[in-house]
């Protein structure tokens, strides 16, 4: 029978990952990265690689901060699969052709993806569920 996962832990990992999160997107990627990662080619995609690498170490630096603070214990084989979901679909939504077809096929307005804010709001809203998906796996 598999325990249940800490809430404390869940809880602790999910701040962890949103608090890289927040970093990583808005200070630690770099100008080049912001203005080519949604490229198209090999360009493109090697900006959003780069970004999202460090994107992840972000992410390691924030969880390894967490466990030094708190004495919480994750596994290693869990904790390498929910940063894996969170670099891949974090790439995913980076290239923002995805995430603009998806926004296409669910009607949202032109107007308001382009000039109201929108592309950006769904941009965050992916990231910080797909961080919750990771933070469960990583508690587990």
């Amino acid at each position: 029978m598999a325990t249940p996962t800490d809430a404390g832990t869940l809880a602790a990992v999910f701040v962890a990952l949103y608090a890289a999160h927040q970093v990583a997107d808005h200070w630690i990627q770099t100008q080049h990265q912001a203005d080519h990662k949604a490229d198209t080619g090999w360009r493109g995609h090697l900006a959003c690689a780069a970004h999202v690498g460090t994107y992840t170490l972000t992410a390691v630096v924030a969880l390894v901060a967490m466990l030094a603070v708190t004495g919480a214990a994750l596994h290693l084989g869990w904790t390498a699969a929910g940063l894996s979901v969170s670099a891949v679909t974090h790439h995913i939504a980076d290239r923002r052709a995805p995430l603009r077809r998806m926004a296409d096929a669910l009607k949202k307005s032109p107007a308001w993806l382009e000039r109201g804010g929108g592309l950006y709001a769904l941009d965050q809203s992916w990231h910080v569920g797909w961080l919750f998906i990771a933070a469960l796996l990583i508690s587990a």
